[in-house]
């Protein structure tokens, strides 16, 4: 249920997809809490001073508010009637990402906290609100000015630095609500299994009832391919298999990424619909052969870009749906194929559209400020909300087939010692949290640097080298750290599949304050040459199975990007896509 004046209409969770919904983005009551003093004042139970405009966040221009300053808290407050039209379910209340430590009041009642910037949760409203009532929804955000915190690229000091960019506090993805019965579906986890031609079901459910039982239908263009049922009442994760028949069998892959639609039910001992939602999957692999990295049985070489998902009116919320394709099809007109998501868990939005486009994509999640090297350093000082927030993020989006790997952390700097520290063991713990949700893709222990789980399933580099010649000659081989290479910062390589997934971020910008890797070339003519000579070594390594080129666009005073910070172009595109056009080494092996 949508009007046309809501900000951000569409349908927030794609890949689950339930007929009766409720959107409340749009104008909600809001104010700041500089003090954090607003529950002994009173806010939970008062009209509040100012206005926003939702999902938006305060520092953003699209919230009405604009205010760029340190929020240490901030409330909103709205007033909803849920239809009456659900009579007989219960409401859940969800909010798909609140920066950072989040608590919920409803009619008076707090129904739920969550902490963590980049993931969702959701409130069970039974008992205090329900179809046809009116709820009073209360929201406190907090948001801690430093130290260790899951923010990753948003900045600690006041203003933007380097690669630092504005914050983002409070509500900054939709808000919604949708009614269940008393037993329903959950998320379901869909493992497709190219060998088998068959896609693996886990379909969780709020709870168990004598009799019931879960079907699944799956289609293509041509209609039913196939249908299963098993029992609901034995386990609170009924799983089964849907078999595509040999005649049916259509892979998804980049040029072709073919989805299947999936319809599930729940039905009670009547054999009656109790639950129903729509989801989709894509018939792929990834697998590793030696160094190579695989999709589908097959060589494709990644041509990634580095996409950190800000925008000039939105901060990490894209202004529109459309904003998020456009960002795709840029990235593909340029010649990639794919993207590192990085320091952010992007809106799922997002990953909908790169599972429909057949866009490659690695998961990332934010830093936590881990930057002191001896022991008293944020190294050491760990949030332990970090894991709980991935898990969530890997919950959230197992079921994406644009999703090739994953990498929970991002160049955590730490020299190897003798002790074992609390770095190896987050990252340890990251890595291990990550195969025990997903044993299906490669994870990435750490990128960039400290290299410190063995069995980590790929190996990569970070180098921003300049000259094509001094960047190959660093290259032949397993590249770690320039300036850094008689510090073990990582563990030997042992001959994973490889990657250089940060390189090139040319500096091609206006103004003084702008700032970008290395000499900015002279002119444009130059750029170009700088470009092809870089991408050339990595698409000549035999060893390499894909390179990350830093980035996709502008991103405030960081102008590195392929595209300026408004997504106008800068640069001919057309050009940049023909070098990385052609066969890549590892590709032809």
């Amino acid at each position: 249920m949508v009007s046309s004046s809501v900000p951000r209409p569409e349908y927030p969770r794609p890949q689950f997809v339930r007929t009766d919904w409720l959107n409340l983005n749009g104008t909600w009551g809001f104010e700041t809490d500089r003090g954090d003093s607003g529950l002994a004042r009173g806010l939970t139970d008062r009209e509040l001073s100012d206005r926003i405009v939702v999902p938006f966040c305060p520092e953003s221009e699209l919230s009405g508010i604009g205010d760029t300053d340190f929020h240490h808290a901030v409330w909103y407050r709205r007033e909803v009637e849920f239809p009456a039209g659900w009579a007989g379910r219960r409401v859940l209340l969800h909010f798909q990402a609140v920066d950072h430590d989040t608590t919920v009041w409803v009619n008076g009642t707090e129904v739920g906290r969550h902490r963590g910037g980049f993931t969702g949760f959701t409130v069970d409203l039974s008992g205090v609100a329900g179809p046809g009532e009116r709820a009073v929804v209360v929201v406190r955000a907090r948001d801690a000015k430093s130290g260790p915190q899951a923010r990753g690229k948003q900045s600690t000091e006041y203003a933007n630095h380097d690669c630092d960019y504005t914050r983002t506090t409070g509500i900054w993805q939709t808000v919604w609500a949708e009614p269940v019965p008393e037993v329903h579906l959950r998320r379901p986890r869909i493992t497709p299994d190219l060998a088998a031609g068959a896609f693996h079901l886990e379909l969780p459910l709020s709870a168990n009832r004598t009799g019931h039982r879960v079907r699944a239908t799956l289609t293509d263009d041509a209609g039913t391919v196939t249908t299963a049922e098993v029992r609901a009442d034995l386990d609170l994760a009924p799983r089964l298999t849907l078999a595509v028949p040999e005649g049916r069998v259509r892979e998804w892959l980049p040029g072709d990424p073919h989805l299947y639609g999936i319809r599930l039910e729940l039905l009670d001992a009547a054999g009656a619909v109790v639950d129903a939602a729509d989801s989709y999957a894509g018939l792929r692999s990834v697998s590793i052969d030696g160094n190579s990295l695989r999709l589908n049985g097959r060589r494709v070489f990644q041509r990634l870009v580095l996409d950190q998902g800000y925008y000039p009116d939105g901060v990490l919320t894209a202004p529109d749906d459309a904003a998020l394709v456009r960002d795709i099809e840029l990235s593909l007109a340029a010649g990639f194929n794919g993207a590192r998501l990085h320091q952010k868990v992007f809106e799922e939005r997002f990953l909908y559209h790169a599972d429909r486009l057949g866009y490659l994509v690695w998961g990332e999640f934010g830093d936590w400020g881990c930057n002191g090297y001896g022991p008293d350093g944020d190294n050491q000082r760990p949030d332990p909300s970090y894991v709980a927030q991935w898990l969530e993020a890997l919950e959230r989006d197992y079921s994406h087939p644009s999703i090739v790997g994953w990498c929970p952390l991002n160049e955590t700097r730490q020299r190897i010692t003798d002790d074992i520290t609390v770095l190896d063991d987050t990252t340890r713990a990251m890595f291990l949290a990550t195969k025990a949700m997903d044993s299906t893709r490669p994870v990435l222990d750490a990128s960039g640097y400290s290299h410190r789980v063995a069995e980590s399933d790929v190996y990569d580099s970070h180098n921003y080298t300049q000259d094509p010649e001094v960047f190959g000659a660093e290259m032949a081989g397993t590249y770690v750290n320039v300036g850094e290479r008689d510090a073990p910062w990582s563990l030997p390589y042992r001959g994973q599949p490889y990657f250089c997934s940060e390189f090139g971020g040319i500096w091609w910008g206006d103004g003084d304050e702008s700032w970008g890797y290395g000499e900015r070339p002279k002119d444009v003519a130059e750029f170009h040459a700088r470009f092809a000579g870089l991408v050339s070594v990595l698409l000549d390594d035999p060893s390499m199975f894909g390179y990350c080129y830093t980035q996709l666009t502008d991103v405030h005073q960081e102008q590195n990007g392929i595209y300026r910070f408004d997504r106008t172009e800068k640069l001919d595109v057309a050009r940049i896509r023909a070098v990385q056009s052609r066969t890549a080494a590892s590709e032809r092996a």
